[in-house]
């Protein structure tokens, strides 16, 4: 008798983002040092920034900009 196999296809998985690593473009918003999001432009960094310093005042949180290599606390 034949066994039938169950074969499932993973799927790739999807380039893996490093914390550590700055983004080449645009703005990204830092949470104690490290990279977590990353935005078009600088109005939606700042308001996510502001929004989440807002929630969690003990965080140091900066927006980055790729374009200047600068670090702005969000105030």
């Amino acid at each position: 008798m034949n066994k039938t196999t169950l074969h499932l296809e993973r799927p790739q998985p999807s380039q893996v983002r490093r914390a550590d690593l700055a983004p080449a473009i645009g703005y990204a918003m830092l949470v104690d040092g490290r990279f977590k999001t990353e935005f078009l432009d600088q109005d939606a960094a700042t308001n996510a920034a502001l929004e989440l310093s807002a929630k969690y005042p003990k965080l140091k949180i900066e927006i980055y900009d790729a374009a200047s290599k600068s670090r702005t606390p969000a105030k």
